[in-house]
């Protein structure tokens, strides 16, 4: 009897995504879906060359959204003569998009400090899975350009609370955080038993069922407040792929929900929002902008200032609106102090 194939360890997302954004910016002309899931690490692992690969492509149809979320520039290049044909375009990054502005200067202190950093990340980004990954592409005909170095992704670490609540799933048991809900004056302590743990659009959410409602909720893991407290005893969990069906709400809620936005033509605020997955660009610097939670994105648009005027709906202007005159409180000169 043959021995029973074994599931590889997972890799990192952070991982994932550093290596798939290295592969891109490796190469001029882009890669082809099935290249990127044959080669980057994070893929190749689970990449299956006779069989369906269909879990994978929507892994990598996330990434992109996620990548794209965090402002790097991810082109996507059709085939001519076959345009909508996902299997055979290109992918790629190009590095004139993504390195810095050439009229932005540092100064010497700068410069070290930056250097210093670089020297940091230059393990990391020729690490040996780099490395093999280039050397495959290299081996199937890809040409990759040298060097790599210095392209240091702007990929969002995992929150806190993900480490102990990824072991609450592998254990089965319940955990305890604390949890500040928007409009909350403080923090609530929630009970729950872990179903899912899923990335969406640059985000980690908690499926769960809350032991105060007893019915499943989401939590967004940025909001957990201190330290997780696992259970000791393990607790039934029914079957079930709660992973699908959280992002399934995620994407129905992101569906509905559409912001309308007037953004200043040649800022930063256009360059990262009109390039959002569902991004629809209209005249006159109007983008309107799919988004899941209006706390989430009126903290995003209210650091973009003068740049971006939202006119809807009505309860993202008021988040926004607030949060300007939170700004404006905060700055304000107290009485009898001169400026």
């Amino acid at each position: 009897m043959s021995p029973q194939k074994q599931s590889p360890a997972p890799v990192p997302v952070e991982e994932r995504l550093f290596s798939l954004v290295l592969a891109l910016l490796a190469t001029e002309a882009g890669l082809t879906k099935n290249e990127i899931l044959s080669t980057v690490q994070g893929y190749r692992q689970r990449y299956d060359p006779y069989g369906d690969n269909a879990t994978l492509e929507r892994q990598f149809e996330r990434d992109k959204d996620d990548i794209r979320e965090l402002g790097v520039p991810l082109e996507t290049i059709e085939t001519p003569g076959d345009p909508g044909n996902n299997q055979s375009s290109r992918y790629r990054i190009p590095r004139t998009a993504y390195e810095l502005p050439a009229d932005i200067a540092f100064s010497s202190a700068e410069t070290t400090l930056l250097n210093l950093a670089a020297m940091a990340w230059r393990e990391g980004s020729l690490s040996r899975e780099s490395q093999r990954a280039l050397l495959k592409l290299r081996s199937i005909g890809v040409d990759t350009s040298d060097p790599v170095l210095g392209y240091a992704p702007r990929i969002r670490t995992r929150d806190a609370a993900f480490d102990p609540l990824s072991d609450a799933l592998s254990r089965r048991v319940t955990a305890s955080f604390s949890y500040l809900k928007p409009g909350d004056p403080a923090a609530r302590l929630r009970t729950v038993t872990p179903l899912a743990l899923v990335q969406h659009q640059g985000r980690w959410h908690l499926k769960a069922i809350d032991h105060g409602v007893g019915e499943p909720r989401t939590f967004l893991l940025s909001r957990i407040t201190g330290a997780v407290k696992l259970g000791r005893q393990t607790v039934d969990v029914p079957p079930g792929n709660y992973a699908a069906s959280a992002l399934e709400e995620l994407d129905d809620i992101w569906e509905l929900n559409v912001a309308e936005l007037d953004v200043e033509p040649g800022t930063d605020a256009e360059v990262r929002l009109s390039r959002r997955r569902g991004a629809e660009l209209g005249d006159r610097g109007r983008v309107l902008l799919h988004f899941t939670d209006v706390n989430l994105l009126a903290d995003e648009l209210a650091g973009f200032g003068p740049e971006v005027r939202v006119r809807g709906p009505e309860r993202l202007v008021e988040a926004v609106i607030s949060r300007l005159e939170a700004a404006v409180r905060s700055h304000a000169t107290p009485a009898g102090v001169a400026e």
